[in-house]
């Protein structure tokens, strides 16, 4: 009897733990989680490589394969530049651009 009620308290407590790994309408799993920022590396790296980006201004947050580039670029060609390299990048499945165009002064 005792090795059943240890056995389920084993059986409950892995449950409990791969069910906190789930993801929902609003969190991530952990793998999903990892891929994140896993693209997130990919983005800002190509974003870094592009002689024609500022990829210090541009900030990259990915949430479930689609990436958000927030921050400042001195042009629109900037931005739309920034939302392609980040559309090339492989795993990203879509791009929400809220870069502000804000020219040097």
């Amino acid at each position: 009897m005792l090795n059943m009620c240890r056995s389920l308290v084993v059986v409950l407590a892995l449950g409990g733990a791969v069910a906190a790994c789930a993801g929902d309408g609003s969190r991530e799993s952990t793998g999903q989680y990892i891929d994140s920022a896993t693209i997130t590396a990919k983005v800002k790296s190509a974003l870094v490589q592009d002689p024609q980006t500022s990829a210090l201004q541009v900030n990259v947050e990915t949430f479930r394969d689609t990436v958000q580039l927030s921050g400042f670029v001195e042009s629109q060609a900037m931005k739309s530049r920034a939302e392609q390299v980040a559309r090339n990048v492989e795993g990203v499945r879509a791009v929400r651009n809220d870069l502000i165009v804000r020219p040097k002064q």
